[in-house]
């Protein structure tokens, strides 16, 4: 359903803190016209925790005037609230997204079955692809692939963004719920392997400042062109790094601003990375032929 270089956008805000909705908009076109297969507004790349209800929605909305018949918009409606969870899915799907991408719930920790609760009832009150995001590093619980298994027989539950960075999970995943579950990875470092264990594309913070060189690894992929999926993985890695080299988004935005993107201005509380952190993300995007 889902695949190829999907970029979790990052949301530009003006240095008085309100949302750039030129900015915004002008990159998403960007995005598209730089290869990219499809876009994902008000993820945690989006910084959607510090975005009112309100501004969670113009977001989404935002997205879908530039990107919608050009490539799928996979909003981000996910929250630790079940109710908040199904309001945000249910405007997602009133706009005309494609899909939603809901988190697993953070910070309450619920079990496999408070996991597999949580879901089918976002499923059973809306009409809209699912898409499961598992990240065990922010929102500290794991799902299993039983219960993952479990929730891909919803008809509306289609796929995964898995950040485990666990490499025997889309090949296990694959074997549970069957070769038609989308798999993207969530992780850019490990994306060539998560491909060849059964993935069919990533959700990605860096081809954000790097679309071009992202879709064209996931074409080669495609085209069976491994010497090139090669060079590309080499050369990006270290961006990969760079882009984590603090908490994201602060290296990507600022990534973004070196390249005219949009400003480098995040909410509180996620504040400007150091100047080491600088030197080092602007080192990585001049290596990799990125920055001149």
């Amino acid at each position: 359903m889902f695949k190829g270089s999907i970029t979790a956008l990052i949301t530009p805000f003006t240095q008085d803190g309100a949302i750039d909705e030129k900015a915004f908009q002008s990159f998403v076109d960007w995005q598209l016209k730089q290869g990219t297969t499809g876009v994902v507004p008000v993820g945690t790349t989006g910084e959607s925790p510090t975005l009112s209800h309100a501004e969670h929605h113009r977001v989404v909305e935002l997205a879908l005037e530039v990107a919608k018949g050009r490539g799928p918009v996979i909003a981000g409606t996910g929250s630790n609230s079940t109710a908040e969870a199904i309001s945000l899915t249910r405007h997602a799907q009133n706009a005309g997204a494609d899909a939603a991408l809901v988190v697993t719930p953070y910070y309450n920790k619920p079990n496999q079955r408070g996991l597999y609760a949580h879901y089918k009832a976002i499923h059973d009150a809306t009409d809209i692809p699912i898409v499961i995001y598992n990240i065990p590093g922010r929102s500290v619980v794991d799902m299993s692939v039983d219960t993952m298994a479990q929730l891909a027989k919803l008809p509306r539950i289609v796929g995964v963004k898995d950040a485990t960075s666990d490499l025997e999970r889309p090949a296990l995943t694959r074997l549970a719920a069957g070769a038609d579950f989308c798999q993207l990875s969530g992780e850019d470092g490990t994306i060539v392997p998560f491909l060849a264990q059964g993935g069919q594309g990533c959700i990605s913070v860096t081809s954000n400042i790097a679309p071009k060189l992202c879709a064209q690894l996931h074409s080669a992929w495609v085209d069976g062109n491994l010497t090139k999926v090669q060079e590309l993985n080499y050369r990006l890695l270290p961006v990969h790094k760079a882009m984590f080299c603090e908490t994201s988004p602060g290296p990507v935005k600022y990534a973004a601003e070196l390249l005219g993107l949009c400003e480098r201005h995040m909410r509180l509380p996620m504040v400007e990375i150091t100047e080491e952190s600088k030197q080092r993300v602007e080192a990585a995007l001049r290596t990799a032929g990125i920055l001149s």
